[in-house]
């Protein structure tokens, strides 16, 4: 099988030869001594060395106040979103707002000014046609709209003044869907699955009601998985932490993958996973990056890799459990992840 075959047929839960296997986001402090592992020098070779079946893409998008699109929002009005250190929790824009037309104070950035279509075109051309593709869409609305707020601002809102949270969460969700718009139309159809989400687990469970979840977040999910599924895209869903309280809502939203199994998380044990959502939605994920990839030798990443292949002989893309693997991550793990993920390979 070839990587988009293999991807497909563990997504849909079909016969594959292994697992479809995806790296992630390394760290940008963890990418040297991962390229020195795998003897290249740049991060495009890399996901080719590695024996990723993904091939990751991002938004190029520039304004005058972020380089990246998950920072497009400068709600703390100094002119410079800092795509590494932004917080949810400081006092935004919005702290102080009380009214939903309050909402057109903001200077809202319109994504088609800061969307490159000859960067997008750029990205399209140089990724590998034998890979899947994978749009880096995120669209977290949900974190947004607490940084616009500050958090604790924001979640007393949901409770206190639903009617100006929502009105904010609208106006990040029409900006998102835009963005989003333009880039797949970009792609001209070489996109194969997306990655949208917002971190709304933490270690033991949710962050907020699974009511709250389906009144505030679930409906922009559907939004944006609606979207991507026009376009004839896999949808892939990220929240850290435990979430399996509201996993049956992202399958009703039509969610595809559920990412990342944060395996040491309430709930969120694979084997768990398999027994309550069998056949309803695939995942992504559970190569724990808490503890196993950090302190763990490399035969006990590979025992991991089996135990997840015996548990999921399809419907699991293996991958760890957080997207972008830390420095404190020893490259040989790594190694020994995809040497045990991979194993089978036909051709």
């Amino acid at each position: 099988m070839n990587s988009i075959e293999r991807f497909m047929n563990t997504v849909e839960r079909k016969p594959v030869d292994r697992p479809a296997c995806w790296l992630g986001m390394p760290d940008i402090k963890a990418q040297p001594a991962l390229m020195e592992e795998f003897g290249v020098t740049n991060m495009h070779d890399l996901k080719l060395a590695i024996g990723d079946d993904v091939y990751t893409v991002e938004v190029p998008y520039k304004s005058e106040t972020a380089s990246a699109i998950y920072a497009a929002f400068d709600w703390y009005q100094d002119g410079d979103v800092d795509a590494e250190e932004r917080t949810l929790t400081a006092p935004g824009f919005f702290a102080e707002a009380e009214e939903p037309e309050e909402v057109d104070n903001f200077d809202w950035p319109d994504p088609e000014k800061y969307i490159s279509l000859e960067e997008c075109e750029k990205l399209f051309q140089q990724a590998p046609e034998d890979k899947v593709i994978l749009g880096m869409m995120w669209s977290a609305h949900f974190q947004d709209t607490c940084a616009a707020f500050g958090m604790e601002t924001a979640l007393m809102n949901m409770i206190s003044n639903p009617e100006i949270y929502e009105a904010v969460d609208a106006k990040v969700m029409e900006f998102y869907l835009k963005a989003n718009e333009i880039f797949y139309k970009a792609a001209k159809g070489r996109m194969h699955a997306v990655l949208i989400g917002n971190d709304m687990g933490s270690q033991r469970g949710l962050m907020l009601s699974p009511d709250m979840v389906r009144r505030f977040i679930i409906p922009g999910c559907k939004k944006l998985v609606e979207q991507a599924h026009s376009y004839g895209m896999k949808v892939i869903y990220h929240s850290c932490g435990s979430i399996v309280d509201v996993i049956p809502d992202l399958i009703e939203a039509g969610v595809d993958v559920v990412h990342p199994i944060q395996a040491l998380a309430a709930g969120m044990q694979p084997q768990n996973l398999k027994d309550k959502f069998e056949g309803k939605v695939s995942f992504c994920g559970g190569v724990d990056t808490q503890d196993l990839l950090v302190n763990g030798t490399a035969e006990d990443v590979k025992k991991k890799v089996q135990e997840l292949r015996g548990i999921f002989p399809t419907g699991l893309i293996i991958s760890p459990s957080h997207e972008a693997i830390m420095p404190d991550v020893p490259p040989t793990n790594i190694r020994a992840l995809f040497d045990a993920a991979t194993e089978g390979q036909e051709g």
